[in-house]
């Protein structure tokens, strides 16, 4: 893998805000940059044995992940054949995610602070080691929520249907309140709430991460993906599905040409349903401390991406 500061940018492709009332904008950089601070292996090789397919992995070679490849899809298969293996299509979590780095976040130190990549739904997602966001997924609401934004603002009473979101939030002050050093931003989701912890830096893994998921009620898939991929992870567009657009036709990395065509045919067709949607709004802060300046540095390009102060409708 090439040095960091030698990745360079393949294309751009800039989604207009002009119609929308936020006017920002995002680059999208070409899938090329690949960063040793998150668990991205830059090459990936399919490999195929009687009718059983594996993807695998390298940051060496493409030829060590295609080897690598055609000796998993052969084993698979002789598993399968000798009735030990039960596929699981939730095992998306023991491994690393395919997926591209399409950019690269840097500190005023020249020290990579995130990176963005593309999930397999064609969503963009922005990955950091050491900056904390904690997913929290809620029940489906019964209501259009207005209570517990009137609640929020001290204008209504508490509700029953606005309790889980009450919850989430009272966690999310006890935290602090138990931890007077910590600080969040959070941000309402369509399933939930996004909790990003400005005042300091972490690491996925340790005893102090698990406690703060603990207390949150971090989303049990999330957690096991940020172990995997030593990093926290948040989504930056919306999901395809939700703005009426059907999931991309091919990922990566594509095969040919062609398959690469219609890829960036349906991008163009995704953007354009993104216009007029959020991906989190902002809801509120919590605790008075100091931003990390690596903290900063993510805060503003997630906000921009996800359109977290637009008042568009979330998806």
């Amino acid at each position: 893998m090439g040095k960091l500061d030698e990745c360079r940018a393949r294309s751009a492709v800039w989604l207009s805000r002009s119609k929308v009332r936020s006017a920002a904008r995002l680059v999208i950089f070409g899938a090329d940059c690949h960063s040793a601070h998150v668990n991205f292996p830059r090459f990936w090789a399919k490999g195929a044995h009687n009718g059983f397919e594996c993807w695998r992995w390298s940051n060496a070679s493409l030829n060590e992940a295609q080897s690598l490849a055609k000796e998993a899809a052969r084993k698979l298969a002789e598993r399968f054949a000798a009735g030990r293996e039960r596929l699981n299509r939730y095992a998306y979590a023991d491994r690393p995610l395919r997926e591209p780095v399409l950019r690269e976040l840097k500190n005023a130190a020249g020290d990579v602070a995130a990176v963005i990549t593309r999930n397999s739904y064609g969503c963009l997602v922005i990955n950091t080691a050491r900056v904390m966001f904690v997913d929290v997924d809620l029940p489906e609401p019964k209501d259009s929520g207005d209570g517990f934004f009137k609640r929020l603002f001290g204008k209504a009473e508490v509700t029953v249907k606005d309790a889980p979101h009450s919850q989430a939030l009272a966690k999310a002050a006890a935290w602090v309140k138990e931890y007077p050093n910590w600080a969040w931003r959070v941000y309402r989701t369509r399933a939930g709430f996004r909790l990003l912890a400005t005042h300091a830096l972490f690491d996925p893994d340790p005893a102090i991460s698990d406690g703060a998921f603990d207390a949150l009620g971090a989303d049990p898939l999330y957690r096991q993906l940020c172990k995997m991929q030593k990093c926290f992870r948040a989504r930056l567009t919306p999901k395809p599905w939700r703005c009426g657009v059907s999931n991309p036709p091919v990922r990566w990395p594509f095969p040919d040409a062609k398959a690469e065509t219609r890829f960036k045919d349906w991008e163009i067709r995704y953007a354009k349903a993104c216009a007029e949607r959020a991906t989190c709004e902002l809801v509120t802060t919590i605790g008075h401390n100091p931003v990390h300046p690596d903290v900063q540095l993510v805060i503003a390009a997630h906000d921009e991406a996800t359109r977290a102060e637009s008042k568009l409708a979330l998806a």
